[in-house]
């Protein structure tokens, strides 16, 4: 009786019930070799050098004369309706609202410029973010700085600037409740010795 389950489980693993048709599309992982390998071998030539690339390019920020602590309320406006799939309107075009009254932000912001890189890595905890800002024409390249400090480097974006009212750095970002806390490091604070950084 064993012997005849079994065998009919694999008869009914391999058995076609109904009609089948041949797959028409190719295989992806087989399309995917195929246009790697018809690439040239050094990609970096068809793109320039990196300081060139506009992608990298982080907003610019001033810098950090003295020690500051401001805070912001990063109010959001919506600049359409949001409407259900009935089409019942939710929220109106115009409607202003504080995301962190919803959301929370585990990870702080650590913003600085590629010369206080240092700084960043002593003042980082392993969840924040370290981004780049450029000041006049000294940008930086996180891909480098990722690959020469083992750790995620990301550039500013100028709608994040924008969004939370950057004008200078060193600066950390972080939540406290629904406010966003803005700590700006002055020179003393960003040469102290590692585990004085607040």
């Amino acid at each position: 009786m064993i012997a005849c389950s079994c065998s009919e489980t694999a008869v009914a693993s391999v058995s076609t019930i109904g009609r089948t048709w041949p797959i028409a599309e190719l295989d992806a992982l087989a399309e995917i070799e195929a246009k790697a390998a018809s690439l040239p071998k050094d990609m970096s030539k068809a793109f320039g050098p990196r300081e060139a690339w506009s992608a990298l390019k982080a907003a610019s920020l001033g810098t950090t004369t003295a020690d500051r602590v401001r805070s912001i309320v990063p109010f959001y406006t919506l600049d359409c309706d949001i409407k259900l799939p009935d089409g019942k309107l939710l929220y109106p075009k115009g409607f202003s609202f504080n995301p962190l009254t919803y959301v929370k932000m585990p990870q702080r912001l650590v913003i600085v410029h590629p010369r206080d890189m240092s700084f960043a890595l002593r003042t980082a905890r392993p969840s924040d973010f370290i981004l780049l800002a450029s000041l006049g024409k000294e940008n930086g390249d996180p891909i480098a700085l990722s690959e020469k400090t083992g750790r995620a480097v990301f550039i500013l974006e100028e709608r994040v600037k924008e969004r939370l009212g950057l004008t200078v750095a060193p600066v950390v970002v972080a939540q406290a409740g629904t406010r966003l806390i803005l700590t700006e490091y002055g020179p003393k604070s960003r040469s102290a010795p590692a585990g004085t950084v607040r």
